[in-house]
């Protein structure tokens, strides 16, 4: 959708070292628009996050899909700082080979085909997205201020104790920071730059 609509995602936007590399743009503007589209990621992220919250979606099963969401995001602040950043290497290489691979279409439909396995891999393998993490966290977060969905979470395995660490700095520090300079390194080297080496001549 971000590909085909023009839209912009940051994780996707790590490919713009490509033009670094060729010059075309300098290093404060690759910097600009990865912070403002950092930026704007996140306050989108946090709006769908509200809205699911306030829609009663997360009541469903007796308010087990509220739990189920913060379990998830308990999940993603537990991550070992090494961990979080592995699989945030391992995530954007494969969002950044989709979005390199859609460059080969010339219709949506071979777009779709392009993107749409990799993106698909990285989803099933459990890797840690960024982007994603902006809204599965905050989500978590407020579920977490309904003791129905919390006592979901804790029936599903969640520890109250870190349940009460689920908050805005834990979301920062104990997975945003990892997994963002994961994805930073896995579009840049393994993706951006290899493949402007690969094809330089």
């Amino acid at each position: 959708m971000v590909v085909i609509t023009g839209a912009e995602l940051f994780t996707g936007n790590s490919l713009m070292i490509m033009s670094l590399a060729e010059r075309k743009i300098t290093i404060l503007k690759l910097l600009r628009s990865w912070l403002i589209v950092y930026v704007g990621n996140f306050l989108g992220s946090l709006l769908v996050a509200y809205l699911i919250t306030e829609s009663g979606l997360l009541d469903m099963n007796g308010g087990l899909l509220g739990g189920f969401t913060i379990n998830s995001a308990v999940g993603k602040i537990t991550l070992p700082f090494q961990k979080a950043f592995i699989r945030g290497i391992l995530c954007n290489w494969l969002v950044c080979l989709a979005v390199f691979m859609s460059f080969g279409a010339n219709d949506i439909t071979g777009k779709i085909f392009a993107m749409f396995f990799p993106i698909w891999l990285f989803v099933a393998s459990g890797f840690e997205h960024s982007i994603a993490n902006m809204y599965y966290i905050p989500a978590g977060i407020f579920a977490a201020t309904n003791p129905v969905y919390v006592e979901k979470a804790i029936s599903l395995g969640a520890k109250p104790e870190i349940i009460n660490n689920l908050s805005w700095t834990s979301l920062f520090i104990a997975n945003l920071m990892p997994v963002t300079l994961g994805n930073i390194f896995g579009g840049v080297i393994f993706v951006g730059m290899g493949y402007f080496y690969a094809h330089k001549k």
